[in-house]
């Protein structure tokens, strides 16, 4: 049976150039209480080169200093919802967060970058006509496995140019 499960509170900075979305925390994540938790989940292997940091070989609190230096900021669409496991699919009844609000508080934002459909079908929705630059990502969940490394990494590297 399902249970409402909720986001984390953003990270970000009144600074931040980017802000990256994922949909809904994932049980590794929600048990861990920390974004992207789960080992096989690709994200910080995909940011460390967009930053320019190694991430992977961080600590938590490190990766997230990391990230808010290079002007980056994360949180989700969902704020919560009824879902059995991790996937998107099994999201129910969701709670959209006030992205909306939030950038407003980000006068430095130059692009939303979505984790996954999920995220992006939310949020480009939520964010339309607000002016920043949308840009849809695959998912770095281990479940979305139709694309290779390589070509993640590909379309995550279009990140920098939001950061240079």
């Amino acid at each position: 049976m399902p249970i409402r499960k909720s986001s984390f509170p953003p990270v970000v900075a009144p600074d931040c150039r980017l802000l990256v979305l994922g949909s809904l925390p994932g049980e590794t994540s929600l048990a861990a209480r920390r974004y992207y938790a789960h080992p096989r989940n690709l994200f910080w292997r995909l940011m460390g080169p967009v930053i320019g940091v190694d991430l992977v070989s961080l600590g938590y609190e490190e990766r997230l200093a990391a990230l808010l230096q290079a002007r980056v900021g994360l949180w989700d669409t969902v704020a919560s919802a009824m879902r059995t496991g991790s996937l998107d699919a099994a999201i129910r009844e969701e709670e959209h967060t006030p992205l909306a609000r939030l950038v407003e508080e980000l006068p430095e934002l130059q692009a939303v970058a979505f984790n996954g459909g999920k995220s992006a079908r939310i949020g480009s929705r939520l964010l339309a006509g607000s002016g920043l630059a949308l840009v849809a990502l695959p998912s770095s969940s281990p479940a979305h496995a139709a694309m290779d490394y390589a070509e993640k990494e590909s379309h995550w590297l279009a990140l920098r140019n939001f950061l240079a």
